[in-house]
């Protein structure tokens, strides 16, 4: 018999039709689903009123997992079911012991398990034995090529546009957090003007203070094109506010790019759709791909692969104790730029 192949969205859709199981087992390095689910499911299993008798919130750092049982075997006393939660699982004693609950588990307990930053090892028998009887659903990290794709998708859903472009910077200025994400585009759909449906980047600077001029993305661009001035005017810019635009994510960025450059020059097909599949990024920036391999052939792009790595080295400290990333940043674009 195939595993069923849980999602929030479907995890979610058999809660609200009563369609449950005993135990949910939610684990992965993105907080963000196993947080939404689980609110989702307290919302839905018990009303304000019953979560003073019959909900159970522990901490797997106080507990053991027979500590756990001991409250999922107790029978709820206003409500329909009793739910316990057992948040930070990734600390809980005696894991393999959840099995023997797994034999039999109370029908009218609900025992949901939130184990973040990591998951519980497959191969193990606790793991199957949730799979037999249970939800156990992994929430994994996106990529960073993911990242825009699903920024775009999320601001749908509250009923607003954005382009490629403003969800890649959105992206880089916010990093992988899905939770950090969710809360400022929630700040940005309040305060949209009335009547207006599209996120832009001037919105988001005026809201999250992200300059639409002055960002990673355009000093790219800068460099894509050779555009000298433009590249200085964005270092100086991020020497004023070095907290804000720290060098290691720039160069993140940059690393990034001509890592893909690299691959983009031995493309056998460059077309636009072909090497947008190839290298996982949307269609629309295969053109700056493309305009990059005229200035920077293979051999410019390994060496300023190379100057990245060396530079990464620096801004952590190697070789370099005293030196303003300012300076490192400087130093790092006249280089790739001449």
């Amino acid at each position: 018999m195939a595993k069923t192949a849980y999602t929030p969205q479907s995890i979610m859709s058999d809660v609200k039709q009563g369609n449950l199981k005993p135990v949910y087992f939610l684990m992965g390095e993105e907080s963000y689903y196993i947080d939404l689910i689980t609110d989702y499911m307290l919302s839905l299993l018990l009303t304000d009123s019953e979560k003073e008798f019959d909900l159970n919130v522990i901490y797997g750092k106080d507990v053991a997992i027979r500590d756990v049982i001991g409250l999922a075997r107790q029978y709820p006393m206003i409500a329909r079911h009793r739910v316990v939660l057992l948040k930070e699982a990734q600390d809980v004693k005696n894991m393999e012991d959840l099995s023997l609950y797994l034999q039999k588990p109370m029908p009218s307990t609900i025992l949901i398990i939130n184990y973040k930053n990591g998951s519980i090892d497959r191969r193990k028998k606790v793991a199957g034995d949730v799979e037999k009887t249970a939800v156990l659903y992994e929430s994994k990290k996106l990529y960073d090529n993911e990242l825009p794709g699903w920024i775009m998708s999320y601001v749908k859903t509250k009923g607003f546009g954005m382009d490629d472009r403003t969800a890649e910077l959105l992206a880089d200025y916010l990093g992988s957090d899905l939770g950090r994400i969710v809360g400022e585009l929630d700040k940005l759909s309040i305060t949209m003007p009335k009547g207006e449906t599209r996120i832009t980047p001037e919105l988001i600077e005026r809201n999250i203070g992200i300059s639409k001029e002055y960002n990673d993305f355009e000093l790219q661009s800068a460099i894509v094109h050779k555009d000298i001035l433009r590249a200085n005017k964005i270092a100086a810019y991020y020497a004023k506010s070095p907290k804000n635009n720290p060098l290691v994510k720039t160069i993140a960025v940059l690393s990034m790019f001509f890592s893909n450059l690299m691959y983009f020059h031995y493309l056998v097909d460059k077309s636009q759709s072909a090497a947008a599949t190839e290298l996982g990024i949307a269609p629309f920036r295969i053109r700056e791909y493309a305009e990059a391999a005229k200035n920077y052939n293979a051999f410019k792009t390994m060496t300023v692969i190379s100057m990245l790595r060396t530079y990464d080295a620096k801004s952590k400290g190697f070789e370099s104790r005293g030196v303003a990333d300012s300076e490192l940043l400087k130093e790092l674009l006249f280089k790739i730029l001449h």
